[in-house]
């Protein structure tokens, strides 16, 4: 498979071959797999009280001469809490068991539960492979949304030196990406109660840079909304397919395929790879 080589100046030079990794078969199955279970690694355990809606007294006697009891009553026998009392009347309410009013809930969440979710080393590889492939499939990137006359793959590795934000907006112009840049510039005001839990606004998904090494343009990007940065091997299916939909717009330096394709990143190898080097 190849893919459009540019310059900073927005000249596409040539087209270079990509690595092994970008022929995996398309798996969105294996895709949406990984990044659930990425996804349960950031979920916070939550559950109620142990003794939630059991810590007021509501036991009743049921014997038959007990001036506190619901004998002869004609009521059914509940766990009772009293709200009222005159001589040897009672005024009784059924908020204790799960199936009355204001009771207690029958199964509450338990903060015990575990949510992380695994998966094997093999598989998880190989939906980073599948999501690479997406990332050059031209018909997949259009169907996430993204706007771009030529699909820009790779760049020139003297981007990763860039250190001012103003400086890649004006670089991915040249590469033709004023209407991406437009897309991500607006945010809405979500519906619903997120607005007061610290997630006022919806921010649309801007393309994904990758990098060979630490550089400057790791914080440069960082103020541009909706993008994202990382290093080639820090890469995973959620970065490559943000909420299980694969084909986002990413650009790549040339170094980081350089090092794709020497170390054999996330392929079967990548672990002989490794031991050479210890």
């Amino acid at each position: 498979m190849k893919a459009n080589y540019f310059k900073l100046d927005g000249a596409k030079s040539k087209q270079l071959e990509l690595p092994e990794q970008f022929n995996e078969e398309f798996r969105p199955d294996l895709i949406q797999k990984a990044v659930l279970v990425i996804q349960s690694h950031k979920r916070q355990p939550y559950g109620a009280k142990s003794d939630a809606g059991q810590r007021a007294s509501a036991l009743i006697s049921r014997r038959r001469r007990k001036y506190r009891g619901s004998y002869g009553h004609g009521i059914s026998r509940v766990p009772r809490k009293i709200l009222w009392r005159r001589g040897t009347q009672f005024g009784w309410v059924g908020a204790f068991a799960p199936n009355t009013v204001g009771g207690r809930r029958a199964h509450p969440p338990k903060a015990q539960k575990i949510w992380d979710l695994k998966m094997n080393i093999k598989e998880r590889r190989k939906a980073i492979r599948s999501a690479l492939a997406a990332v050059a499939n031209k018909e997949l990137v259009l169907a996430r949304g993204h706007k771009f006359k030529e699909l820009p793959t790779i760049v020139e590795s003297k981007i990763e030196s860039l250190s001012k934000t103003k400086e890649i907006e004006n670089i991915l112009t040249k590469l033709g990406l004023q209407e991406e840049l437009k897309r991500i510039s607006i945010r809405k005001v979500r519906a619903g109660k997120g607005k007061m839990r610290g997630r006022k606004y919806k921010i649309k998904k801007g393309p994904l840079f990758v990098v060979s090494k630490e550089c400057p343009l790791i914080k440069a990007v960082q103020n541009l909304q909706g993008c994202d940065i990382c290093e080639v091997q820090d890469l995973n299916a959620e970065l490559l397919a943000p909420g299980a939909l694969p084909g986002r717009l990413t650009i790549f330096s040339e170094g980081a395929i350089s090092r794709l394709e020497k170390e054999k990143l996330f392929t079967i190898n990548y672990k002989a790879q490794k031991e050479k080097k210890k």
